[in-house]
């Protein structure tokens, strides 16, 4: 298996079905395999799942009981991956799924496997984009790395780089923490350029106004001064 792509489900029920006749659109390939992780959804996310997944070979699910944060949803689909190569993305449809296999060509373009893609989101309402800035400079001077749109979509890399992750968040700074480990570790950073439109179904789990915001920012400063007290080099 060339790659893995990991999708955490969180009461997604709705976009389900939409996600993987994409990802059927856009995978040409028989060594690409979707790992849709059913994250503590209280949903419909289960049935659908069961129903749906016979029809995708390409698709499998793994189940986490009790949601336990984003970051720990993505965690359990990498251990379950067969990819020589891990990435994740989103399952509410803003970043296209083709942009998954983007990140797959470019890394079989540079022909290497020390090598970090991400995505680098377009089209976004402008208060979005200060606030996305804004925290990317707070990283950046915080941590003395250099850090843009944290938390864009996709994210891929070889498999050996995830084998040596040491007590990965739980929650949305594991974003923040493969993006920081792969500028310390040497990593080749390449950026490529994804639209990001308005939900089709359902609202963020997150973003829900100026106060989520806010608990999202106390919870990065956080462990930004955790990974700077870790001083991982």
């Amino acid at each position: 298996m060339k790659l893995s792509v990991i999708v955490p489900c969180y009461n997604e029920g709705e976009n389900i079905s939409l996600i993987l006749e994409r990802f059927k659109q856009v995978i040409k390939r028989d060594d690409v395999e979707v790992i849709l992780v059913n994250n503590g959804s209280t949903d419909s996310s289960a049935e659908i799942l069961k129903e749906l997944l016979p029809k995708y070979p390409f698709a499998k699910t793994v189940l986490v009981p009790v949601n336990q944060g984003y970051g720990y949803g993505i965690l359990q689909g990498l251990k379950a991956a067969a990819g020589e190569y891990l990435g994740w993305t989103h399952a509410d449809m803003q970043t296209d799924p083709a942009d998954v296999l983007k990140a797959l060509e470019i890394i079989e373009q540079k022909g290497k496997k020390t090598i970090f893609v991400k995505g680098n989101r377009k089209g976004r309402p402008l208060f979005d984009r200060f606030f996305t800035n804004g925290m990317s400079l707070f990283e950046s001077i915080y941590l003395n790395t250099r850090l843009s749109d944290i938390n864009a979509q996709p994210n891929v890399f070889h498999s050996s780089f995830f084998q040596s992750w040491k007590n990965p968040p739980h929650d949305f700074s594991l974003d923040l923490y493969s993006m920081y480990i792969a500028k310390k570790s040497g990593l080749e950073i390449v950026r490529f350029p994804v639209l990001f439109p308005e939900r089709m179904h359902g609202k963020s789990k997150w973003n829900t106004g100026l106060n989520a915001k806010w608990k999202f920012i106390k919870r990065t400063i956080a462990y930004s001064r955790k990974l700077k007290k870790a001083g991982i080099e």
